[in-house]
């Protein structure tokens, strides 16, 4: 052995030594940290993305089931008054128009069913009355087939009972005659 390295190290030597020792720990140990904590948070930014989207999903769901709740909460009511137009159309179509002392009454139906058609206009509710036009099986409700000369094949003659949809939903098929070919 060398005296070099046989002779104790004096006091200067061991503080630069020990210095150089622990800044060279906590360098790697920072260095680790640093790494871990910006894995950790990537993490923790990806999972707030993810929590921002999901409630942006579900306030998005919830404004179009509110709307669709708008849309159609009058759809069991207005099921319920479809009996009622149908009541007054008939009225109208037995009664004896040549009839003085009936005029002022049909009149007065006349003026209620324009009242009630007009009211639920503004609620979304619209008559499907197809007299003339193609049949549609998606609109409309076949209940018989008639022969016809003037009209082409599958369209629509008579119209036996209007159908009504609610906000572009159809409530009530239109009950129909269908043409031919004649």
């Amino acid at each position: 052995m060398t005296q070099e390295t046989d002779k104790p190290l004096d006091q200067n030597q061991q503080q630069e030594a020990q210095t150089a020792q622990e800044e060279h720990l906590p360098e790697v140990d920072l260095q680790s940290e640093v790494e871990r904590l910006e894995a950790e948070l990537a993490e923790q930014r990806e999972l707030v993305l993810r929590a921002k989207a999901e409630a942006d999903n579900i306030r998005r769901r919830a404004a179009l089931d509110v709307e669709k709740a708008h849309k159609f909460a009058l759809e069991k009511f207005a099921g319920d008054l479809l009996p009622v137009a149908d009541s007054l159309e008939r009225a109208l179509e037995l009664g004896d128009a040549a009839n003085e002392a009936l005029k002022p009454m049909l009149e007065g139906i006349e003026l209620t069913l324009k009242s009630f058609h007009s009211a639920t206009n503004r609620h979304g509710l619209e008559v499907v009355d197809p007299t003339g036009q193609p049949f549609n099986p998606e609109l409309h409700q076949a209940m018989a087939m008639q022969p016809s000369a003037e009209h082409p094949a599958n369209t629509v003659l008579t119209v036996v009972q209007k159908g009504f949809s609610l906000n572009g939903r159809l409530l009530r098929p239109a009950m129909v005659i269908v043409s031919t070919a004649g």
